[in-house]
């Protein structure tokens, strides 16, 4: 994919990207970002299977605002197919944090606009009691899931398993989520993973 990707993108500024393996045959319809490459969206198929991949980077201040923004401004695109794997950097429940804090006004605002897309964080309704977190800020010693995969409900059905897998070079883990796509003759996986680097 990278041979399609604007100049704009090649540079240390972009925010976010999605890189797919040689050994996944996904075909473009659409690819789409905003212009301070805060987040990308790429639209096409995988064994014949349709699928819109959303990834997000939201800033540190006003995360819940700027996502249900995003969310917004692609709703057109977004539909039952679609994954989005973002750095929301705000946590989504109070299981999310090693400090249980209540889920503010934002956060709430977020969750009801997520549920009305009818879009699920993938891995808290897998794992529904973990206390497993993707973010460890050294000098706060807090813990928090800020890094989710969402998908629609019916998406829900193709995904195998999740998990958070743990990384030595940053303060981020990834989530790591497998999906079974259907192929003409036989069942095959493919992995997708949120790289926080």
């Amino acid at each position: 994919m990278e041979e399609d990707l604007p100049s704009k993108w090649k540079t240390k500024k972009a925010g976010v990207a999605i890189l797919d393996s040689d050994k996944t045959d996904i075909k473009q319809t659409k690819i789409k970002t905003d212009k301070e490459v805060h987040y990308i969206m790429v639209k096409g198929s995988i064994q014949q299977e349709e699928l819109t991949i959303l990834n997000i980077y939201a800033p540190n201040t006003g995360a819940p605002r700027f996502t249900k923004q995003v969310l917004r401004d692609l709703q057109r695109d977004l539909n039952s197919h679609t994954i989005i794997m973002e750095d929301f950097n705000t946590s989504l429940s109070i299981l999310d944090r090693s400090m249980r804090q209540k889920v503010n006004k934002d956060i709430q605002d977020l969750n009801s606009t997520l549920h009305q897309a009818d879009l699920t964080d993938i891995y808290r309704t897998l794992h529904p009691k973990s206390t497993e977190y993707t973010f460890f800020p050294a000098p706060h010693y807090t813990y928090s899931k800020i890094d989710h995969i969402v998908g629609s409900k019916l998406l829900f059905s193709k995904c195998k398993r999740t998990e958070i897998t743990t990384n030595c070079l940053s303060d981020h883990s990834a989530i790591k989520l497998q999906l079974s796509v259907k192929k003409l003759t036989q069942n095959c996986t493919t992995t997708w993973k949120l790289n926080n680097l």
